[in-house]
């Protein structure tokens, strides 16, 4: 609850900064003599910006059982579920955190965790993960994602998202707004025109493809933490090498969007992907001191 707390804090002082700055730069009286009310402009982007980030973090487990057909694990129903279970349980004790359901689902490799706190997650791991690793490579594989919960992943990249978000629903339309008005000098009609309906559309997607490599970048940093946390809750690191190693040779399997920056593997292209390429991941941990 704290970080979520200090998410909305966080997106409210950002909204408080932008606004600011724009009373520093003169920038809301260029606005308000042009028809657009700051005030409302801030609020606005922090509803838009923030609020869909902190609304797919709230339902973020519900989604991704949904979504990826995750049937959560109750009652152990042979020895192999037996062992994910205490597997999860043993490392979530390490790392300090409440057990989270645990889950399989399935398809190609892969494993991810997610949910909103950290003390109620899920981890869930893929039949062909369990199916194409051995016991000891699987648990590095948890460790990874209990190192994400532990890290508070999946609230700091939502943190990160909406502040994204928030400053590209702001910047497009206060540029909107400036080329609408020089393509209006003259024209005495009031409210916005074309030419800020189109600049705006255009900026919400220029502005948003950069906002997802930001977003992109932060998630690749983690990706390196979460392998080193997985290598510290084990006490060694080969497991979590020999993992990579072993993922790098297996066709990995898609996640949906909503999980697919807390999988295992995963990522588009070097620089709207979510994570590094196994290589490196196995130079860092091999570089790490023990």
């Amino acid at each position: 609850m704290k970080r979520i707390l200090l998410l909305i804090l966080t997106n409210v002082l950002v909204v408080a900064v932008l606004g600011v700055v724009a009373s520093l730069l003169g920038v809301n009286r260029y606005l308000t003599s042009n028809g657009l009310n700051l005030g409302a402009l801030l609020g606005f982007a922090l509803i838009m910006g923030f609020g869909g980030a902190i609304i797919s973090l709230l339902i973020s487990k519900p989604m991704a059982k949904w979504t990826s057909g995750v049937r959560v694990i109750n009652q152990a129903q042979n020895a192999d579920e037996a062992w994910i279970v205490e597997t999860v349980r043993k490392l979530s004790e390490k790392a300090g955190i409440g057990m989270p359901e645990v889950g399989i689902f399935d398809g190609d490799p892969n494993a991810f965790a997610t949910g909103a706190f950290k003390n109620s997650a899920l981890v869930a791991v893929s039949t062909g993960l369990l199916q194409g690793m051995t016991r000891e490579e699987i648990e590095a594989v948890i460790g990874h994602e209990i190192a994400h919960v532990a890290n508070g992943d999946m609230v700091t990249m939502t943190l990160i998202q909406g502040v994204m978000n928030t400053f590209v629903v702001f910047l497009s339309r206060v540029i909107g707004y400036a080329v609408d008005s020089f393509l209006r000098k003259g024209d005495d009609r009031s409210g916005p025109g074309i030419g800020y309906m189109i600049t705006t559309f255009v900026l919400d997607i220029v502005l948003g493809f950069a906002a997802q490599m930001v977003v992109a970048w932060f998630s690749r940093h983690r990706e390196y933490r979460a392998d080193a946390g997985s290598a510290q809750l084990l006490g060694r690191k080969q497991p979590m090498i020999n993992a990579l190693a072993r993922l790098g040779g297996m066709a990995p399997g898609e996640l949906p969007k909503s999980v697919a920056a807390f999988g295992i593997t995963g990522g588009i292209g070097q620089l709207f992907s979510t994570h590094p390429p196994i290589e490196e991941r196995i130079a860092a941990l091999q570089n790490a001191q023990s």
